[in-house]
């Protein structure tokens, strides 16, 4: 996080953080520019009104110098699935959606919500608001961990989607990769992790892991990419030797793809509860631009690290 706070005071990026009415995200503004990680925005409620924060920008959802680029952007984003522009221009009122749309249209680089709405609400205005980028079309959710002994190491899915098949799996571990390699510039070494290792069992859930590691190696062949890998086998060296001879990834693994939601979410919380990791995320991937979700029993440090992580991960565009 300390390298991840220096890129983010030289690139000063301007993040949008619409849930005003949390005072953890006021305090998080606050401290977000006071700290010069990045210039702040948040979007007016009853709690926040117009100048309440120092520093700050506060505007209204429909706030009239954005209202009508943001309703036509809404309407051609959502016209082939019968949003008409009378529906679009009522639907911009949503802060969520405000400042999803807000982000595509380049007036900021990044948006952070998720203290008081649900992941699905943050997800969904995102897909409404950015949208996802050619050639793809799955939104996940990865964790940065930073391991007691100074590592980081990417967990991913923890957050988004429950039970990927293996071509979702697939993007999910090539996505993770391509994050973590833009966050750290660590080299990505990624195991897709399963109950079995090399074929010491046989199932269908081990198939499913399988062939998802044929398919990332087809959709990234410059990555290092192993499955199926126990954890063990994929973190500790001596193990990973044992049980997997000659892999460049067993035993060295920094990306860590799950099979399913339930082993990502229970693994990420063993590994922060009980191993002692700070867990930075869910860190939304799949996006056009950044639109953060964040755990509604989030602290306001953590609402400042992953806002951190967001204008990090924000392309070089000139703001409008």
């Amino acid at each position: 996080m300390e390298q991840l706070r220096a890129k983010a005071r030289t690139l000063r990026r301007r993040v949008i953080l619409p849930e005003s009415a949390d005072p953890r995200v006021r305090a998080a503004a606050r401290q977000l520019v006071a700290e010069g990680l990045a210039e702040v925005w948040l979007i007016a409620s009853n709690e926040c009104p117009a100048g309440s924060v120092e520093g700050v920008r506060i505007l209204a959802a429909g706030d009239p110098e954005f209202q009508g680029r943001c309703a036509e952007r809404l309407y051609e984003n959502r016209r082939t699935k019968g949003l008409s522009r009378e529906a679009a221009e009522e639907a911009v009122s949503d802060p969520l959606l405000w400042a999803a749309l807000l982000v595509r249209l380049g007036a900021a680089d990044a948006a952070v919500a998720g203290s008081l709405a649900t992941t699905a609400a943050v997800i969904r205005a995102g897909l409404y608001g950015l949208g996802t980028p050619p050639g793809r079309t799955l939104v996940s959710s990865f964790f940065l961990m930073d391991l007691p002994g100074g590592q980081t190491v990417a967990f991913a899915d923890c957050g988004v989607v429950p039970d990927p098949d293996a071509q979702q799996l697939a993007e999910i571990a090539v996505a993770t990769a391509e994050n973590f390699q833009r966050l750290t510039g660590d080299s990505p070494r990624v195991a897709l992790l399963s109950f079995s290792t090399r074929g010491s069992a046989e199932h269908p859930r081990v198939d499913k892991v399988r062939a998802a590691t044929a398919r990332a190696k087809e959709l990234a062949p410059q990555l290092a990419i192993e499955g199926e890998l126990q954890f063990d086998a994929a973190f500790d060296p001596g193990v990973g030797a044992r049980k997997a001879p000659g892999s460049s990834v067993a035993g060295r693994a920094n990306v860590f793809i799950f099979p399913d939601l339930d082993s990502g979410n229970i693994g990420y919380k063993i590994a922060q509860r009980i191993g002692g990791a700070t867990a930075i995320g869910p860190l939304v991937q799949g996006l056009r631009q950044p639109l953060m979700d964040l755990s509604r029993g989030c602290s306001v440090q953590d609402i400042v690290d992953v806002a951190v992580v967001a204008c990090c991960l924000s392309g070089n565009r000139e703001r409008q």
